[in-house]
């Protein structure tokens, strides 16, 4: 009998996004799923480290690095963003209901063994290099998300 499989395209680096996305990741983990998220894009961002990290870079990926969220701690909301309100808003209500926060939610699921892909052409493209990423992220292109896709019963672009 072969396992079920899911695989979601985070695209968006908006906060509540990235938590549904990791909600939805560690559910079908835990009800046996092999999972895979591919992080294009501005989903990316969610990958990146909480610290500055030392890179060769031209002027461009350089401000695309400087212009970008580092890390799950520094996005915004998709709506009622307010400033940087918003998020603390959320965080609260989360941190009153017992409910994991993003990086806590990113630990689960590397600790549940969420294969979690970082696409290679979008890092080439906004000058991301491997040491910003946080550590247990594979390397892929596309071919490699749709090699997944194809065998998923459940396959969705966040």
């Amino acid at each position: 009998m072969s396992t079920a499989k899911t695989t979601i395209i985070l695209f968006s680096g908006e906060l509540d996004k990235a938590i549904a996305a990791f909600i939805i990741a560690n559910g079908a983990a835990a009800y046996d799923h092999e999972v895979t998220i591919f992080f294009t894009f501005w989903g990316l961002n969610i990958l990146r480290k909480d610290e500055l990290m030392r890179t060769h870079k031209g002027m461009l990926e350089k401000a695309f690095g400087w212009i970008m969220p580092r890390g799950p701690k520094k996005l915004a909301l998709s709506k009622m963003n307010f400033v940087g309100l918003g998020p603390q808003m959320i965080k609260h209500v989360m941190k009153k209901h017992n409910a994991l926060s993003l990086p806590e939610l990113i630990e689960l699921a590397q600790e549940q063994g969420i294969k979690l892909v970082a696409c290679t052409m979008t890092m080439d493209l906004l000058g991301l290099q491997q040491e910003e990423l946080i550590d247990s992220v594979e390397y892929a292109g596309v071919a490699a998300y749709l090699g997944d896709a194809s065998q998923g019963q459940v396959n969705l672009f966040i």
